[in-house]
């Protein structure tokens, strides 16, 4: 018999704890669904503002690679302006040393006209 009891004591007390309502279901969840609503829009205002971020990080990462490669390009250009006037410098100093022969060479010229000028009037003298 304290079986019997026992386990309709049992049964009445699942029972009476009774099922929760559809309306009270939904008074519990509407302010929950209102948060999860407000985060939500919140989540994509934040995702839109980090893409846009890293759209600016991307074109950033762009401009500095592209200013590395005109730095290269600028140290290119001056080693090709040195090397350009080291041999401008090579080409001066061979066209002044081409001047000073020419130079020599007229003044032997000049030195040898006038030795024949003379050898010549003494020929006509004789």
């Amino acid at each position: 018999m304290k079986k019997v009891l026992l386990l309709t004591i049992a049964v009445m007390f699942l029972l009476s704890a009774g099922c929760a309502t559809k309306e009270y279901v939904k008074q519990q969840i509407d302010p929950l669904v209102d948060r999860i609503s407000k985060l939500e829009a919140r989540v994509a205002a934040i995702e839109s503002k980090v893409s846009s971020i890293e759209g600016k990080v991307a074109e950033i990462d762009q401009a500095k690679k592209d200013a590395r490669d005109a730095k290269a390009l600028a140290a290119d250009a001056m080693n090709m302006a040195k090397d350009a006037s080291a041999k401008s410098d090579a080409a001066a100093k061979r066209a002044e040393a081409a001047a000073d022969r020419a130079e020599a060479a007229l003044s032997k010229a000049e030195m040898s006209s006038k030795k024949a000028q003379k050898a010549f009037e003494l020929h006509q003298k004789k």
